[in-house]
C-alpha cells in the first residue's frame, strides 16, 4: 500500500527517525502494567515500538487513509484501532473505565485541547506522554516568574509532575514543521482536591492570564470588584506569572469568601 500523504488541516507530520519513535515509546515505561492509548498514530512509526511493551494498546486515529494503511501493515491490532475524533471520545469506554496512559505524536493544532481533556479525565490517565510543539511542552512545564508560564503550566501543575525530556529537531518529520518539538511526560501528583472551588479556580486562572500584563487588581475585576475590601490585599499588585499554583488556590479561596461576604442577603 502506498504511503499517507500528510494532511495539513489535520497538523500531520509524521515522524521518519526511528530512534526518537523508538525513544518516546520509552517514555510509557515510567507508568508500568497500564493500557496504553496513542493518539494520532498515522503510519504506525510510534505505534511498532509501543507494541513491543506487551501491553494491552489501542490506538485513535481520524485520517481515514492512515487508518487504512494501519490495518494493512499491523493486523495485529486488530479491532483496536479506533476511527474517531479523541476530542469527542467517550474515555471510560476505552479500557472498561480502567486507567491507562495517553501517548502519542500529537497533532500541533490541537495539543493544548488534548491536555484539556486529560485533565477533564485525570482519574484515568495517571501518565500522559508524548510529542508536541517545543513552545507548548516550554509553557506546560514553565515555572513561576517564567515568561512562559501560564494557563497550561497552572492548570496541569495543579494535577500532575511534568518532566520536559528531550527536543526534537525539524528534520526528522515529513513535512518539516516550522517549530522544533519536544518530549514531555506529565504523572499524576499526589493531589486529590485542591482545596477549592475547582471552577473558580480555572476562572480566576484564565482571567487573570488572558490579560497577563495587567496586575491581578484590574484583571480580576470581571470577577471581584475593585471596591472589594480584599482587592487592597498586596497580592491583587502582582501579575499572574508571578503565583505558584498554591498562590492561585489560596487566592480561588479568598475571592470566594470575599464574594459570599458581599453577595445581597435574601429577604
Amino acid at each position: 500500500m502506498k504511503l499517507v500523504k500528510p494532511k495539513k488541516f489535520l497538523g500531520q507530520h509524521f515522524l521518519k527517525d526511528l530512534q526518537v519513535a523508538q525513544d518516546i515509546a520509552d517514555t510509557v515505561d515510567a507508568c508500568p502494567a497500564l493500557p496504553v492509548l496513542e493518539v494520532g498514530p498515522g503510519m504506525g512509526v510510534l505505534t511498532q515500538y509501543l507494541l513491543k511493551k506487551e501491553r494491552p494498546l489501542k490506538v485513535v486515529e481520524l485520517d481515514f487513509e492512515s487508518v487504512a494503511y494501519l490495518r494493512e501493515n499491523f493486523p495485529q491490532l486488530g479491532d483496536h484501532i479506533i476511527e474517531q475524533d479523541f476530542l469527542k471520545m467517550d474515555l471510560r469506554q476505552l479500557f472498561d473505565g480502567k486507567p491507562f496512559v495517553l501517548t502519542g505524536n500529537y497533532p500541533y493544532n490541537i495539543s493544548s485541547q488534548i491536555f484539556f481533556k486529560m485533565l477533564d479525565n485525570k482519574d484515568l490517565i495517571p501518565c500522559c506522554t508524548g510529542m508536541i510543539q517545543k513552545e507548548v511542552a516550554e509553557r506546560i512545564a514553565a515555572s513561576p516568574g517564567n515568561k512562559t508560564y501560564g494557563i497550561l503550566s497552572v492548570l496541569i501543575q495543579a494535577w500532575y509532575s511534568v518532566e520536559y525530556l528531550f527536543t526534537v529537531h525539524e528534520h526528522v518529520f515529513n513535512p518539516p514543521p516550522k517549530v522544533k518539538s519536544a518530549v514531555i511526560r506529565m504523572t499524576r501528583n499526589e493531589t486529590k482536591e485542591l482545596g477549592c472551588n475547582e471552577q473558580l479556580f480555572k476562572q480566576i486562572v484564565k482571567t487573570t492570564f488572558n490579560q497577563r500584563r495587567k496586575t491581578l487588581r484590574n484583571s480580576i475585576s470581571s470577577i471581584l470588584d475593585k471596591g472589594n475590601p480584599l482587592s487592597a490585599d498586596p497580592i491583587f499588585n502582582k501579575r499572574p506569572e508571578q503565583l505558584s499554583v498554591q498562590d492561585f488556590i489560596d487566592l480561588t479561596n479568598r475571592v470566594e469568601q470575599a464574594l459570599q461576604t458581599s453577595a445581597p442577603k435574601a429577604e
